[in-house]
């Protein structure tokens, strides 16, 4: 039995399909596939993540060396990374909408304050997270992370740049349409095409 063999004989017997195991490490389950077909071997970080969502040890999946008699696996006692990445994603929709709504109330710098502390608050809980949490959670934690932080946390900081440019409120925590309106549709252009960009790198990343 070699380690396709293993790694096909640990999914069933945990009773999942090979897209529930790609969700699980990170990967594409044309990736599992392979792996289990024998046309490419798990690198050394996906092995150790299957090492550690299966409960067995690397010379199991790596060599078939069974543990020794009373011997086995440390229980994973980290906590899961998908909690910092869910908290630190709230703290910064947080302070994207509420930077917006003190802006509408008061037009002043605070509102781009208020926004930049809760995204460095946010970003600070999910790197603790990344840093702490189970490294099984940590590749579906950092992708629904940044698949929707790409598009919170560029919003103000580009804003900001276009409304200096536009000529408008400087501080303003979202663009503000002043002169050309075709500058300010080219903000949207550029908003949606690097945020797209960075999606679609995200997933071949992923397919890796």
């Amino acid at each position: 039995m070699n380690i396709a063999d293993r790694i096909q004989q640990l999914r069933k017997a945990k009773g999942i399909s090979q897209e529930e195991l790609a969700d699980k490490i990170g990967v594409s389950r044309q990736a599992v596939s392979k792996w289990e077909s024998e046309q490419t071997t798990p690198d050394v970080e996906k092995v150790l993540l299957l090492s550690d969502f299966f409960d067995v040890t690397t010379d199991y999946l790596l060599k078939g060396i069974e543990p020794a008699p009373g011997e086995t696996p440390p229980a994973r006692e980290k906590p899961d990374a998908r909690i910092f990445s869910i908290t630190g994603t709230a703290f910064n929709c947080m302070g994207l909408i509420l930077a917006a709504m003190v802006w509408y109330e008061e037009q002043t710098a605070t509102a781009t304050a208020v926004g930049l502390i809760l995204y460095v608050i946010g970003c600070m809980i999910y790197g603790i997270g990344m840093t702490v949490s189970d490294p099984v959670t940590k590749p579906q934690a950092k992708r629904s992370f940044w698949s929707i932080n790409i598009w919170v946390l560029s919003f103000l900081p580009m804003s900001l740049v276009y409304n200096i440019l536009a000529g408008g409120r400087y501080t303003a925590p979202y663009p503000i349409p002043v002169g050309s309106m075709a500058f300010y549709g080219l903000f949207w252009i550029v908003y949606i095409g690097a945020g797209t960009a960075a999606e679609l790198l995200i997933h071949r990343k992923r397919e890796k």
